[in-house]
């Protein structure tokens, strides 16, 4: 009977996990070297955090121009992709406005002035973008933060999956995908987190096949005078969507669909479930 190898280790600051139904105890150390080395690979390319980084690198040279490789460049289609269908909404210039938006459950909401000082820094339609070459405008940053980290499950569950030929599933940080059912047929079982308590599970998904990715405000948020200020960001205003679910899932073929669209939802704000229901996604939100 084969065993469900649990493989785990922390990349991008979240919890990650690969499992396998194998009873291949050599091939699960095998996989678990490799997704591990393909995780911090993608980490180390495309943080913001890193000096070093690809990302890194566009922020600090792309003002003269700069030509990107093909993985990257392919993210940024992806991102322009995304600002043409969602109308402006998902935008990965926006991730300045982190310098004035801090997310740490406090009452320390901007003061209007210091975000609208933000505002002329965002905006993808001022960025020109012929691939492969990337020009920004002084003074603007990229930031895949959207993207990266379901970018990253895609890309490891390809190598798991070119490594070993049994059911295999990953998951970073709740956004995940798996490879097919699981070796009797079954499928696999995914929590949905509780909004209110982290930690604790508000129900349950099977998945055989795709990839399911979440965006909400359990973990990020600000409140003051009985207002809770969830962490997506509007990149026209500045200031955080209206109304949104406080989660949104989303099944899809590939993570990084998932999630953005999972994002595109919360961005609809009070409209999330219209937007969902109008475009036949299949999700599941948490008021």
């Amino acid at each position: 009977m084969d065993r469900d190898y649990h493989i785990g280790f922390s990349s991008m600051a979240t919890p990650c996990e690969v499992r396998l139904e194998t009873d291949d105890e050599r091939l699960s150390h095998l996989v678990a070297e490799a997704a591990e080395a393909e995780a911090r690979r993608i980490e180390e390319k495309f943080s913001r955090y890193r000096s070093t980084s690809v990302l890194s690198r566009i922020n600090r040279d792309g003002h003269s121009g700069l030509v990107v490789d093909e993985e990257t460049a392919n993210l940024l289609d992806c991102a322009a992709a995304f600002h043409l269908l969602s109308d402006g909404l998902f935008d990965v210039t926006s991730g300045v406005l982190r310098r004035v938006w801090k997310f740490d459950g406090s009452a320390a909401v901007p003061d209007q002035e210091k975000i609208a000082a933000i505002l002329p820094l965002i905006g993808w339609h001022k960025v020109k973008w012929d691939k492969p070459k990337l020009t920004l405008p002084a003074g603007m940053e990229l930031d895949f933060g959207g993207v990266a980290k379901e970018y990253a499950v895609d890309c490891v569950l390809s190598v798991v999956a070119n490594l070993a030929d049994v059911p295999a599933l990953v998951n970073f940080g709740g956004d995940l995908a798996v490879t097919g059912s699981r070796h009797d047929g079954s499928p696999w079982k995914v929590a949905i987190e509780s909004v209110d308590e982290p930690g604790k599970m508000a129900g349950m998904l099977k998945l055989a096949a795709g990839a399911l990715a979440t965006s909400g405000d359990a973990r990020r948020y600000l409140f003051k005078n009985g207002v809770r200020y969830c962490h997506i960001l509007d990149p026209r205003t500045g200031w955080p969507v209206r109304e949104p679910p406080r989660s949104v899932t989303v099944a899809a073929a590939t993570c990084i669909e998932a999630g953005l669209t999972a994002t595109l939802a919360m961005l609809k704000g009070s409209e999330a479930e219209e937007f969902l229901k109008r475009e036949k996604i299949r999700s599941w939100c948490i008021r």
